[in-house]
């Protein structure tokens, strides 16, 4: 006679999540939390993105009336900065030998 499948076992005590030297992850870099804030924050643009339609805007510049102005303005903007901070870290830095003259 065979045996009747047994089920699942399912833990009670969660172990937590364990970093390189042994210690608990802190909250913000766990993956359940990285993808959550993820998410959170997708949801957050597309809503200020959305109301951005239902309020008439007092625009100044033409582009500025634009689906999404603000948003991807600001991101253009932030990728424009960190390009510039990479062109001013090649321009600035030294070789490595500069102090052993």
């Amino acid at each position: 006679m065979s045996e009747a499948p047994k089920p699942a076992e399912t833990k009670t005590d969660k172990t937590p999540l364990l970093d390189v030297n042994g210690e608990p992850m802190h909250w913000l870099v766990r993956p359940t939390t990285i993808k959550l804030l993820w998410l959170g924050g997708i949801a957050l643009l597309a809503f200020v993105t959305w109301l951005g339609t239902t309020v008439h805007p007092h625009v100044k510049f033409g582009i500025e009336g634009t689906l999404g102005f603000y948003s991807w303005y600001g991101f253009a903007t932030c990728v424009a900065m960190v390009i510039f901070a990479k062109l001013l870290g090649v321009g600035l830095s030294k070789k490595d030998t500069y102090y052993d003259k």
